[in-house]
């Protein structure tokens, strides 16, 4: 899974792909096939800040743009990967990610976490509930985030300074402690829609099939 993961980065034409991880096992599997790979310390509270401490690591420059891309998103298609970075490098804002539509019943699972956007694209607020409440009862479209984030590691290093924020520990999704301290996201459209990613048993047995299938 991690090397589909892997692959899918290349081909968004990254300057650089890296794993990062506390696990020596991953190390080895990346190494194994060739990819390039990072320890990092297992005290971290975040994956922002196991990247925190790979861009100094690395030496990346603090204008250099980062893309979030996590390794359980094997059906990512690397043109999104490629649109988040545009997304952040064209606009005036701190984080960059991406959202699709769905519908009514897409929107109950808490899995699914849901955005609402202002008329230019930025993010107001992330939810696990059902957003924007809909007072007239008719069904309407959603916006649901696809996990994947792109930010300078300059503003990763202004991040990792940050306390996590009460709404953020109440839904446990960290982009809100961004914007709880004034900071930007915007959202665009995903050029495609991903497959599923893997959150639980069901979730894997299900792309592993996806998988077979496309390497058949």
């Amino acid at each position: 899974m991690i090397e589909w993961v892997y692959r899918a980065a290349q081909q968004a034409s990254a300057t650089e792909v890296v794993v990062a991880t506390d696990d020596q096992r991953i190390i080895d599997v990346v190494e194994g096939f060739g990819g390039q790979a990072c320890i990092t310390d297992s005290s971290h509270r975040s994956g922002t800040d196991r990247i925190l401490e790979v861009t100094r690591k690395l030496n990346w420059s603090k204008d250099s743009i980062v893309v979030n891309l996590q390794g359980d998103e094997p059906l990512m298609p690397a043109v999104n990967i490629t649109q988040v970075a545009a997304n952040l490098a064209s606009r005036e804002c701190s984080m960059a990610t991406l959202h699709k539509e769905i519908d009514a019943i897409e929107a109950e699972d808490p899995n699914q976490v849901k955005l609402v956007h202002d008329h230019e694209g930025h993010a107001l607020y992330f939810s696990r509930s059902v957003i924007p409440f809909n007072r007239s009862g008719e069904v309407g479209q959603y916006c649901g985030h696809i996990g994947i984030y792109a930010y300078r590691v300059e503003f990763i290093e202004i991040f990792s300074e940050l306390a996590p924020c009460d709404l953020e520990i109440s839904e446990s999704l960290e982009q809100l402690r961004a914007l709880c301290n004034g900071y930007s996201i915007h959202s665009e459209i995903a050029h495609a829609i991903p497959g599923p990613g893997i959150d639980t048993e069901e979730d894997l047995a299900r792309v592993e099939k996806l998988m077979e299938s496309m390497s058949a």
